[in-house]
């Protein structure tokens, strides 16, 4: 029997983690899959292993696990394999079909377009956007959300687009505010490249506080949230692992 295990990356704050449940629940209303699970890679409940148990307890033989992150980091490269692998030793007979993060994808670009749009700025002439991704030393990160930013200044003529990161890769998100004072722009507007609510956040308000300067309006966008269009990219990813020679085999 076919089974879907979502795994999400988790969150310490629990309102960050029902966004993700009630999004993915949305997700396993349009799949006709006959056994669907969601869960988390770190933070919260249900684990991997929990939902894959559930999975196996209603009779799955064939798992096809959906990793419901923006970009390709070690998130999806090693975390979440390792976990799979695991499992895959513990149940033998089980298939398990691991497919791809969201990735650079039109319909995200398409999302951050939206999200400039309903801005109070974007009406400006010098408007300049830090888009703000959570940041990894995989180098593929920088890559992916650069290339998105650039996507993004292509559909919107004459605003700026600098992609800066809140750990582990640069330009830092405090090395973009620098970048944003230093610039002619007047408008500045910080959208955050994350799924759901949390400390980063937080912390982003308080550091757009400490940098702002006075001769600069700033304003910060919300979190992308679980945009329809996610839900559709996801589709994509799931019809893509169902494919023989489009996903990774987890062997144990």
């Amino acid at each position: 029997m076919q089974a879907v295990l979502y795994i999400c990356h988790g969150s310490r704050i629990k309102e960050a983690c029902d966004q993700a449940v009630s999004f993915i629940k949305k997700c396993m209303d349009n799949q006709s899959f006959p056994i669907q699970e969601y869960s988390f890679l770190e933070l919260a409940e249900p684990t991997i292993e929990q939902a894959f148990q559930r999975c196996i307890e209603k009779g799955a033989t064939t798992i096809h696990a959906v990793p419901v992150l923006l970009l390709t980091a070690a998130h999806a490269k090693k975390d979440i394999p390792e976990v799979l692998e695991k499992l895959a030793k513990e149940y033998p007979n089980t298939e398990i079909r691991y497919g791809s993060p969201i990735g650079v994808h039109d319909k995200m670009v398409e999302i951050v377009v939206e999200k400039i749009k309903q801005s109070s700025v974007y009406n400006s002439k010098d408007l300049l956007v830090l888009l703000v991704g959570r940041g990894s030393s995989d180098p593929d990160v920088k890559q992916d959300l650069g290339e998105i930013a650039a996507l993004i200044e292509s559909k919107l003529s004459g605003i700026r687009v600098q992609d800066c990161y809140l750990t582990a890769a640069n330009p830092s998100f405090i090395d973009g505010l620098g970048i944003a004072n230093a610039s002619s722009h007047s408008n500045v507007l910080v959208l955050p490249y994350l799924l759901f609510t949390g400390i980063l956040m937080n912390s982003m308000k308080k550091a757009i506080k400490e940098y702002a300067d006075e001769n600069k309006k700033y304003e910060l966008a919300s979190y992308l949230g679980y945009h329809p269009y996610i839900a559709d990219i996801l589709k994509e990813r799931l019809a893509e692992i169902t494919e023989e020679n489009n996903h990774v085999s987890i062997n144990g």
